[in-house]
């Protein structure tokens, strides 16, 4: 009779371990997933991509509301997520950023009515999960710059960067518009651009090269939101910077032959 007894305990402890192991993003404290099995992209909505964003915010990547919607917003902050974490920059929430989500965020508790996991919701799959909520995917958009804004500031930084990553090149973008934004700087896209002494390919005539596809890419995904540069409003080269004042200037990353400095 013990011997059944035992058995019959074994096997019930056996099939809680198993239930609770099946899937590696399990509960940690009170911080209970809901992250499903489900790939999830953008213009997507669904329980995945609330905690997604309630993870993100939780790390300072993410500033917007945690409303289960996949939006650009939302896209970016993953894509830096991704970027600092030396993962494949895509900006799709799949099996493995969902795994380094959690173990960078083991200390999140969700909020609201985000607090347990349920069946096999989350968001658009490959597969057709059930319960995703898809919407509309959400086009590129240029947020007021003219199409002549948008073209100088490829040629920008296909004549700056075009040797660099794309990570790099999207960075120079990036340091273009945080120039606008800044009030030290001219408030238009041409202004910061011809502005004297500003930029290199200026100087040289580079400016007037035709960008190719890489580069203009690069200029919209600034324009959405990314910014690998995180700020910067300064960038150069240390194999060829004579300036001691670009030397004193406080460096935030350096992103292939750049240095990036607010």
């Amino acid at each position: 009779m013990n011997v059944k007894r035992t058995l019959l305990t074994f096997i019930i402890i056996a099939s809680m371990m198993l239930v609770f192991f099946e899937n590696p993003i399990h509960a940690t404290g009170n911080a209970l997933p809901v992250f499903s099995n489900a790939t999830v992209k953008v213009g997507t909505s669904g329980a995945d991509v609330k905690e997604m964003q309630g993870r993100l915010k939780h790390l300072g990547f993410y500033t917007g509301p945690v409303d289960g919607t996949f939006s650009w917003r939302s896209y970016w902050a993953l894509r830096n997520f991704q970027y600092e974490f030396g993962m494949k920059v895509d900006g799709i929430l799949g099996p493995k950023t969902k795994l380094k989500l959690w173990s960078a965020t083991k200390n999140w508790r969700p909020g609201g009515t985000t607090t347990a996991r349920p069946p096999a919701t989350g968001g658009t799959t490959t597969s057709g999960a059930t319960g995703a909520t898809k919407s509309k995917t959400l086009p590129a958009t240029n947020y007021g710059f003219s199409a002549n804004d948008v073209k100088l500031m490829a040629n920008a930084v296909y004549g700056e960067s075009r040797g660099e990553s794309y990570i790099g090149q999207v960075a120079v973008a990036a340091v273009i518009l945080n120039r606008v934004k800044h009030s030290s700087f001219p408030n238009t896209i041409s202004g910061v651009i011809f502005e004297p002494g500003a930029f290199t390919a200026v100087a040289d005539g580079q400016i007037w090269l035709t960008p190719n596809e890489t580069a203009k890419k690069a200029v919209q995904d600034a324009i959405n939101g990314w910014d690998p540069a995180n700020g910067a409003i300064y960038y150069f080269n240390p194999a060829t910077a004579t300036s001691k004042w670009i030397w004193g200037r406080p460096q935030i990353k350096t992103i292939g032959k750049h240095i990036f400095c607010k």
